[in-house]
């Protein structure tokens, strides 16, 4: 009987080190791939876990926050008014996704393809994710003596924070490389302050438990993890290198070829 042992160690080494072609190339990225978006998915899962358990310190948490919260919005009627603003205007679903479509209208005008499918997927993908988990869960929202704010549908994850959190992503890692590095920390800035304020406005508001936010922001992450993922898998595919989240998805979209469609991944 041959022995296979040697040929099978040729084969790892060249999964390990990676000389062993595109194949093995996209294997490892494969595998590294998966591995990350486990990774960036476990928090949403224990968070998920936990409010579908009714874990009892969550629900005193989410309890005593809201109890306090909504206190606040009974006593300053007009900065209810400001918190229905951002979280339904400035803030809001609406105004999240028409930016992402006048970016990916703009992609499609620089025939940048595959970011465009990327922005659109993420977007959209994530909308139909958050909506089927959901209805899976079918958590209600806050009963609040006094509402001032009402919502419809189920709570868990909230809508508004999830995509907030895909939104500012998709603008942030197509956009990066337009502005000067010196200034790119503050659409970084601007970002978290929209992530963290609809979060904030939707608990305020009594239309969700802070379990819910922090739940929309995880699953946010994850999906905005894997669709990267993917697209960061195609950029080694043609031979680009890896990019990193300060530098933006595609570097060379300020270049005539953004994305150049007939390049090999093998040299």
């Amino acid at each position: 009987m041959t022995d296979r042992s040697p040929r099978i160690r040729r084969l790892l080494g060249r999964f390990t080190t990676g000389h062993g072609g595109p194949d093995a190339r996209f294997g490892a990225r494969l595998v590294a791939g998966t591995a990350l978006t486990a990774l960036a998915a476990v928090p949403f899962s224990l968070a998920l876990v936990l409010v579908e358990s009714h874990w009892t310190p969550l629900h005193r948490l989410d309890q005593s926050v809201a109890e306090r919260l909504h206190r606040s919005a009974l006593d300053h009627p007009g900065w209810v008014r400001v918190l229905d603003f951002l979280t339904h205007v400035a803030w809001g679903p609406a105004t999240m996704r028409i930016l992402v479509a006048g970016v990916v209208v703009w992609l499609l005008w620089r025939r940048a393809y595959r970011l465009a499918a990327w922005a659109a997927v993420t977007a959209i993908g994530g909308g139909l994710m958050g909506l089927l988990v959901k209805n899976v869960v079918e958590r209600a929202r806050p009963h609040l003596p006094d509402p001032v704010s009402h919502a419809p549908g189920f709570s868990f994850p909230s809508g508004h924070s999830m995509t907030a959190v895909t939104s500012c992503a998709v603008l942030l890692l197509v956009l990066l490389p337009l502005v000067p590095r010196a200034w790119r920390p503050v659409p970084w800035v601007l970002a978290a302050v929209a992530v963290l304020g609809v979060g904030y406005t939707r608990v305020a508001l009594g239309v969700h438990w802070v379990s819910d936010v922090v739940g929309g922001w995880l699953l946010g992450v994850a999906v905005v993890t894997a669709t990267a993922l993917a697209f960061e898998a195609w950029r080694g595919d043609v031979g680009r290198p890896r990019t990193t989240p300060a530098e933006g998805l595609e570097p060379e979209i300020t270049t005539e070829d953004p994305e150049p469609a007939g390049r090999s991944g093998s040299q």
